[in-house]
């Protein structure tokens, strides 16, 4: 049973997301604040994450950035806010996705499920096909989920780690962006852009040699994104 772990002050929603997942067949507890969250995070064995943004004490992008120091596991941001600019904080600090709330409790389900799914399906790929793909001056280690350029190793996020892989599989090819959150992510976009340009403009800032003129992860104007060697 895939086990969860919801980092959220509001005990109504907490109590409310976890019977959500219980019943979906997950385990799932609560933590109240930052800092009970990181410890029982870093000090138990989670699948997933749900992460409030506003909570007491240390918020969600202080507990995101703690926990990113250690942990890939996927992390799913939740927040009351509307602006652009929290979500792109939230998903720079390390988070793999977000949802705004209000939200229904069911959508909320089906990221957790999209999320570990498509991390289980990485993992997994990591260890059968070849443990190493060589792009250009890009090189991957897929067993041990690295990469590096140009002969030295760049950390690279979780989703940011499948996006590139994603990319450089399917070279040459165009991707919208949302049949990259579709295909990466691991559901439907449902409307949402940001997460992928995020994790565009991230990957860029590591593997480009100069990411405001991407040579590998090019724009393709009113189509979206391809990779080229």
């Amino acid at each position: 049973m895939k086990k969860v772990l919801i980092i959220e002050d509001d005990p109504q929603i907490a109590k409310i997301e976890r019977d959500y997942l219980t019943i979906n067949n997950f385990e799932a507890e609560i933590a109240q604040t930052g800092e009970e969250g990181i410890k029982m995070a870093l000090s138990n064995h989670y699948d997933l994450i749900i992460l409030d943004l506003m909570l007491p004490g240390t918020d969600g992008f202080g507990v995101c950035s703690k926990l990113r120091e250690t942990l890939d596991i996927p992390i799913i941001m939740v927040t009351a806010k509307q602006e652009d600019i929290d979500t792109i904080k939230g998903l720079n600090m390390g988070a793999d996705d977000y949802i705004t709330k209000p939200f229904s409790p069911n959508v909320l389900v089906a990221h957790v499920k999209a999320n570990i799914a498509q991390y289980d399906r990485l993992k997994e790929a990591g260890g059968v096909k070849s443990s190493e793909i060589t792009v250009g001056h890009i090189r991957i280690h897929t067993d041990s989920r690295r990469v590096f350029v140009n002969n030295e190793e760049v950390e690279v996020k979780n989703k940011e780690y499948e996006l590139l892989l994603f990319l450089i599989k399917n070279k040459d090819l165009v991707f919208s962006r949302e049949t990259l959150y579709e295909r990466v992510w691991g559901m439907d976009a449902l409307g949402d852009n940001v997460t992928v340009a995020v994790h565009i403009n991230r990957l860029r800032e590591k593997i480009e040699d100069e990411p405001s003129q991407p040579k590998h992860i090019q724009t393709v104007r009113g189509a979206g994104y391809r990779f080229v060697v």
